[in-house]
């Protein structure tokens, strides 16, 4: 009997997991988090936004590291196009002591982001949006009744190493067919990166 409870329990809690997270076509919610400005964000402060790529992301993952230039450059194109970059840092500091907001901050002004790097210091927002990964992509546009949609969930392109041997620009594609009424194809990658570094569920307690 106690083996078929196991089971159970562990199917569901598999179930569970599994359904978690946003899925391409739900409405996102908004969030309220501190910006390295010192001042609180949400993605109400961007009336005029079409939509936003939101990306997890964090300071010393290689893979977050080596799409730091490629995101600013996203940023700069698409952000006067309505789609703005919004950065944020879903990792504990407890855990990944170079992911402290002091951290973030700095790293912000080394590298001149032109978007804001946001902490998620309950780390509950990336848990809503079901991210598993820095860098992890989550691109979202605005309905007719201003709802935010998710359109696209992914990776950043197909070559983290090398920006010059990108075959597959997987932002910008969705980005473009979004610009021109069509839909994401694919709207759904793999994030490539590093795990979201946080304490165990029991740890949290």
């Amino acid at each position: 009997m106690k083996t078929i409870m196991s089971t159970l329990f562990l199917f569901l809690a598999v179930t569970v997991l599994a359904g978690d997270g946003y899925k391409i076509g739900d409405k996102a919610s908004d969030f309220k988090l501190k910006n390295v400005d010192g001042k609180y964000l949400s993605l109400a402060d961007f009336p005029q936004a079409k939509g936003f790529v939101v990306v997890f992301t964090c300071n010393n993952c290689p893979y977050a590291k080596a799409y730091q230039d490629r995101l600013i450059s996203l940023d700069k194109k698409y952000k006067a196009k309505g789609y703005p970059v919004v950065a944020i840092n879903p990792n504990d500091p407890a855990v990944e002591p170079g992911d402290s907001y002091e951290a973030m901050v700095t790293r912000a002004k080394d590298k001149g982001y032109t978007f804001p790097y946001l902490y998620d210091e309950k780390h509950s927002v990336y848990k809503s949006y079901g991210a598993t990964n820095t860098p992890h992509i989550y691109i979202l546009q605005k309905n007719a009744s201003k709802e935010l949609v998710v359109k696209y969930i992914g990776t950043i392109d197909d070559n983290y190493q090398d920006a010059g041997a990108v075959q597959k620009p997987y932002i910008e594609n969705a980005l473009e067919s979004l610009l021109n009424n069509k839909e994401p194809d694919p709207n759904f990658t793999k994030a490539i990166g590093c795990s979201i570094k946080a304490k165990p569920a029991s740890a949290q307690l």
